[in-house]
């Protein structure tokens, strides 16, 4: 999704609002639903970010603690929750389309079973709040993105025949104590959610109204999970946030008069520097050093926020992946005033190149709004003309939708007309395949660190994974030999990393021939990737 920016109210908790009926069912009924829990079950659908993907982990933690089941076959399930985005309108109306089929299924429910619970979870959640309940009747609960603690009572409540509601927004809740129950098959990859929140103010952006301020989980916490995952056995961790680099855990007291790190050059905020807590920088170091063999990534960050320390970092440590995400979201300057980015395009340029410079064979994303209020002809080429420039691996390129509450809805005119924005971005959409293509081509005859994550969707004989640059690679699923010589030739599995030479590129993946299976530590001490 595009990058999130966005500050958020002056109070994080102003028109929020908690709808539970009468409140706590009765005493009786509460402990009827107590002992009924062993047999409920939970279906769980995510919708959007990856942030969302970690939210329904947490959701699931504190409904496993409860005592609740899961279940992956929607006919089984005694509850089911959506857990939703409202970045894009697109976005909220695929809910609405899925909240219709769960209506039939809600109608020839079996009367001999538990009724069926239905609940909304997140930024729709939040943001739409008593339009669900009003719009939807077959929506039992609703439940914001700082409201999953709360689960287990929305549930009893809605068990007792009422809806309930709980959308408040917290300053300091980051779920820190919760060890999330990782949802993804296979185990190789996890995402870990270091913050939540985000104070940019960008004029487009929901999400501070959504999720509101920025607030970060304890150090101590995040690396307590890191370490769990290595246990594991996953592979790679993504470190999660809204805005992932401006990092800032002020839990401890010794800490509390650091100075904060300078911005970008040519970049600027809308608040004031915060000064004291452990940085991004420190964090990222700490998690490198638990497991040698465990990739690290993180997003979505905002250009801003990229101190030299970082940067560095990224380029000494092997498996701190050297793949950046800078969302740009428009090549003008004019309209990226607009949006209130804090930079130029000429600044952005200038970080680009300084980027490359620090991290050599770096590989960058980015995220694009085609069609943004007021966006002419001129802007438009100036953004296609910038990703000719920059020549990015992986971008997510969107048509401009309005949110009501952001600064654009109050004070901007969505004025660009459907069909020119969809000419725009279908414009954008081929000038990245095009350039994206370019820089994959650059890669065939070169040899790719690859972590397998499984077979290929459209052929059983071949696996795929991504190498450290995050482009997917599909290779033959074949013997191979090992790097150091110590095991006998075998199949890669999941969790593996191999060495795929490429022989073919699109804008979308590699091709190659499987090397031989390896390590990260071994890899980094032969030749670099690529």
């Amino acid at each position: 999704a595009p990058a999130w920016g966005g500050q958020a109210p002056g109070d994080a908790r102003s028109g929020s609002f908690c709808r539970c009926g009468r409140g706590r069912a009765p005493g009786t009924r509460q402990i009827s639903t107590v002992v009924s829990l062993l047999r409920q079950r939970v279906y769980l659908e995510t919708y959007g970010c990856q942030m969302n993907v970690s939210d329904a982990e947490i959701a699931w933690a504190i409904l496993q603690k409860n005592g609740y089941a899961r279940t992956k076959e929607l006919d089984e399930a005694d509850v089911i929750l959506l857990v939703t985005c409202s970045v894009r309108e697109k976005a909220e109306q695929t809910i609405w389309n899925r909240l219709r089929h769960l209506k039939a299924l809600k109608a020839r429910r079996p009367r001999a079973r538990v009724p069926l619970r239905i609940g909304i979870l997140g930024c729709m959640a939040e943001r739409l709040k008593e339009e669900i309940l009003d719009r939807e009747k077959l929506v039992d609960i609703v439940a914001g993105p700082d409201a999953y603690r709360d689960l287990p009572r929305l549930l009893a409540v809605a068990e007792s025949g009422q809806r309930a509601a709980n959308v408040l927004l917290s300053l300091d809740e980051t779920y820190a104590d919760i060890l999330p129950v990782q949802t993804s098959a296979g185990g190789t990859t996890a995402f870990v959610s270091i913050m939540r929140g985000c104070d940019n103010m960008c004029s487009y952006c929901i999400v501070p109204f959504t999720r509101g301020r920025e607030r970060s989980r304890p150090v101590a916490s995040i690396l307590q999970e890191v370490r769990l995952l290595s246990e594991q056995g996953v592979k790679e961790v993504t470190l999660l946030g809204q805005n992932v680099n401006s990092f800032r855990d002020t839990s401890e007291v010794q800490f509390q008069s650091a100075a904060a790190p300078a911005l970008s050059r040519g970049f600027s905020t809308v608040y004031k520097a915060k000064p004291g807590g452990l940085r991004f920088a420190h964090l990222l170091d700490q998690v490198s050093r638990i497991d040698p063999e465990m990739r690290i990534r993180f997003t979505s960050p905002h250009p801003k926020d990229f101190p030299d320390e970082v940067l560095q970092l990224i380029q000494e440590r092997h498996n701190i992946c050297k793949q950046l995400h800078l969302p740009a979201q428009s090549g003008s300057t004019r309209v990226l005033e607009a949006m209130r980015r804090g930079y130029t395009r000429e600044a952005y340029l200038e970080l680009v190149q300084h980027v490359r410079e620090a991290i050599p064979g770096v590989s960058l994303s980015s995220d694009f709004i085609a069609g943004f209020c007021g966006e002419t002809e001129d802007d438009h080429q100036q953004t296609v003309s910038l990703l000719r420039e920059v020549r990015y691996n992986v971008g997510f390129l969107f048509a401009y939708s309005m949110r009501q509450k952001t600064r654009a809805y109050h004070r901007l005119q969505d004025d660009v007309p459907a069909d020119i924005k969809k000419r725009r971005l279908e414009e954008l959409i081929a000038v990245f395949r095009e350039e994206a293509a370019r820089a994959n081509e650059a890669l065939v005859g070169q040899s790719q660190l690859v972590l397998v994550e499984g077979p290929s969707k459209r052929s059983a004989s071949e696996l795929c994974g991504r190498n450290d640059g995050n482009v997917k690679v599909i290779f033959p699923d074949t013997e191979t030999a090992d790097a150091a010589g110590c095991e006998a030739a075998a199949r890669a599995r999941p969790g593996d990393y191999v060495l795929v030479k490429v022989t073919s590129a699109t804008s979308q993946s590699l091709r190659g021939v499987l090397l031989c299976r390896t390590t990260l530590s071994l890899r980094a001490c032969t030749v670099p990737v690529g």
